[in-house]
C-alpha cells in the first residue's frame, strides 16, 4: 500500500475554521536582531539531539541532530498554515510522513522553524529561517553542507532563500511549490474566480478581490461555492465552469478517490475541476486572500489589458473547455466577447510591490536546485514550474536547475520514499557538483530503496506553458539580497 501526503485536505479544512482571530502584521527586520529570546531546550538520547526554543519576534523552532550527523543540516520550510485556529503554529523539520526517520537514519540534520505569523508569512519566514540555521551553528558548529528545501509555500520559500541569500546554502530543493511566485499565482486565482463570478453570477454582490473581513470571506466562499453546484446541473454551467477552471488550469484528475478520466472524457474531466473548484480555488481566493492582503495593504491583483480570447486558447484544457460549449449549444465566443467587454480590475501599486518583494522570482539561481511537483495539483498548478524554468533560463542559469514529476493527484501528494529520494539527489549534486540521476527510473529506484519497496511514481512529463506569468529581473541588493 503507498502511504501518501497530501496538504490539500488538512490546508483547506484548516482554513474554513478560520473564523475569528484578526491578522498580526508582519514582524520587523529589527525583530531578528536577536536570534532567540531565551536558552533552547536539549534532550539527547543515544541515537539524536532534539532541540527546541524561540526566536526573538516569538516563532518557534526544532532540530533533530543524530549521532551520527553526516555534516550536513536540512533547513525545512513549511507551508501555509491559515489563519486564525486558535493553536499555536508549531516549527517542523521535516514533511513528516516517515521521511524524519529516513533522513536521519541517513545522518542528516534537521532543522526548521514556525515563522513569526501564518498564513502569507514570506516577509517573516526568510528571516526566521536563517535565524534557526544561525542557531544550530552556535549549538552544532559549522556545517559542511546546508540544503533548503520545503513543500507548498515552504517550496517559494526555499526558492526566495535560493536566490536572495545563496551564500547561506549549498543547494535547494523545492517541493509542490508556488514557483510562479506571488504575483503569478495570485492573478491566476483571480482569472478563474472573476471568469467564473462574471459568467455565472454577474449580478452577486460577492467580490472577487478586497475580501473581508474573515466572516464576510467564508460567506463569499460558501456562496460561490453554491453558484457552481447550482451550474452543475445543467450542461450551460458545466460548460462556464470548465471555462473558469481552464484558466486556472486545473488538473482532471486532482484528488485521491476521483474517476480518473480517460483521454478526451470531457465530461468526468469537468466533474473534478467543479470539485476542485469548490475545495480549492475559491478557498484561497477569499479565505486565503483576505489575510494576504491585510498584509499587503490592499489589492495586488489585476486583469487590467488581459485578452482572455487569446489566454483561454493557451490553456492545457481548451479543447475540453470547446467540446462542452458545442455540447450545450452555447457559443464560446459570445462569453469570451462579455469577458473581454466587462469591468476589469486594477492592482494597487503598494500592495503589489508588497507581493512582488514577497515573493516573486527572478530564475537567478547561483546554487544547484530541484525541484519536484504532482502532476495532478489542483492548488498549486504544475504549469507554475514552467514559468520558473523560463526565468532561470532567462538569467543563464538552467544548469543549476532540474524539474521532476510525479505521477498522483492532489497537492504535494508524496511518498516519503519521493521525498527522500529527491534530497539525497539534491545531496549527490553538491557533493560531486554534477547532476546524476534526475531522470524518473533514476529516482524511482531511489525512492523504493529509501522506503523499503514502496516504488516510486515519478514519470516523464512537460507541464504546459503557465498562462500569466511575471517575473523579476535579477537586480542585486546589498548583502546579496535582491533590491526591494
Amino acid at each position: 500500500m503507498r502511504h501518501r501526503f497530501s496538504w490539500t485536505s488538512g490546508l483547506i479544512c484548516a482554513a474554513l475554521v478560520a473564523v475569528s482571530a484578526g491578522f498580526a502584521a508582519p514582524a520587523s527586520a529589527s525583530a531578528h536582531s536577536l536570534p532567540v529570546s531565551s536558552p533552547p531546550t536539549i534532550t539527547k538520547t543515544a541515537t539524536e539531539t532534539h532541540v527546541t526554543g524561540t526566536l526573538s519576534d516569538g516563532a518557534t523552532y526544532v532540530m533533530d541532530v543524530p549521532t551520527s550527523w553526516n555534516g550536513t543540516v536540512l533547513l525545512y520550510s513549511h507551508g501555509f498554515v491559515a489563519p486564525g485556529l486558535g493553536a499555536p503554529n508549531p516549527a517542523q523539520d521535516a514533511v513528516g510522513i516517515g521521511d524524519n526517520t529516513i533522513l536521519l537514519n541517513q545522518g542528516f540534520a534537521l532543522i526548521g522553524s514556525s515563522y513569526a505569523i501564518e498564513g502569507w508569512a514570506i516577509a517573516d519566514a526568510i528571516p526566521d529561517q536563517l535565524a534557526t540555521l544561525a542557531e544550530f551553528k552556535q549549538l552544532f558548529g559549522q556545517p559542511t553542507h546546508t540544503i533548503a528545501w520545503g513543500t507548498s509555500m515552504g517550496g517559494m520559500i526555499t526558492t526566495a532563500i535560493a536566490e536572495e541569500d545563496p551564500s547561506s546554502i549549498s543547494g535547494s530543493l523545492a517541493m509542490c511549490g508556488l514557483e510562479m511566485g506571488g504575483v503569478g499565482e495570485w492573478n491566476t486565482l483571480l482569472d478563474s474566480t472573476w471568469a467564473f463570478k462574471t459568467l455565472l453570477a454577474p449580478t452577486s454582490s460577492v467580490p472577487v478581490v478586497n475580501i473581508g473581513p474573515v466572516s464576510s470571506a467564508l460567506a463569499d466562499d460558501s456562496a460561490m461555492s453554491q453558484v457552481a453546484t447550482d451550474a452543475q446541473a445543467t450542461a450551460a454551467g458545466r460548460a462556464r465552469i470548465a471555462l473558469a477552471a481552464a484558466l486556472y488550469d486545473i488538473p482532471d484528475y486532482n484528488t485521491p478517490g476521483q474517476v480518473d478520466p480517460a483521454p478526451n472524457d470531457y465530461a468526468d474531466d469537468e466533474v473534478n475541476q467543479e470539485q476542485d473548484m469548490i475545495s480549492s480555488v475559491f478557498a484561497a481566493n477569499y479565505l486565503f486572500r483576505y489575510q494576504t492582503e491585510m498584509l499587503a495593504g490592499g489589492n495586488f491583483s489585476w486583469n487590467t489589458g488581459v485578452n482572455y480570447a487569446q489566454l483561454i486558447k493557451k490553456s492545457i484544457d481548451y479543447r475540453e473547455v470547446v467540446a462542452l460549449y458545442k455540447q450545450a449549444g452555447l457559443s464560446l465566443k459570445a462569453d469570451l466577447a462579455t469577458l473581454d467587454s466587462s469591468p476589469r480590475i486594477s492592482a494597487d501599486p503598494s500592495a503589489l510591490r508588497y507581493i512582488i518583494r514577497y515573493v516573486t522570482f527572478s530564475g537567478d539561481l547561483t546554487k544547484p536546485q530541484l525541484n519536484i511537483h504532482t502532476i495532478g495539483d489542483g492548488l498549486v498548478p504544475v504549469e507554475g514550474e514552467s514559468a520558473y524554468r523560463d526565468a532561470v533560463a532567462r538569467a543563464g542559469r538552467s544548469y543549476l536547475l532540474r524539474q521532476a514529476y510525479v505521477n498522483a493527484p492532489a497537492h504535494c501528494n508524496f511518498t516519503a520514499g519521493e521525498v527522500t529520494a529527491a534530497v539525497d539527489t539534491v545531496y549527490r549534486r553538491v557533493l560531486t557538483g554534477k547532476w546524476t540521476g534526475t531522470d524518473p527510473d533514476a529516482l524511482n529506484q531511489l525512492a523504493e530503496a529509501n522506503q523499503g519497496g514502496t516504488p516510486g511514481a515519478f514519470v516523464a512529463f512537460e507541464p504546459a506553458p503557465f498562462l500569466r506569468p511575471f517575473n523579476r529581473r535579477p537586480l542585486p541588493g546589498p548583502g546579496g539580497r535582491a533590491a526591494e
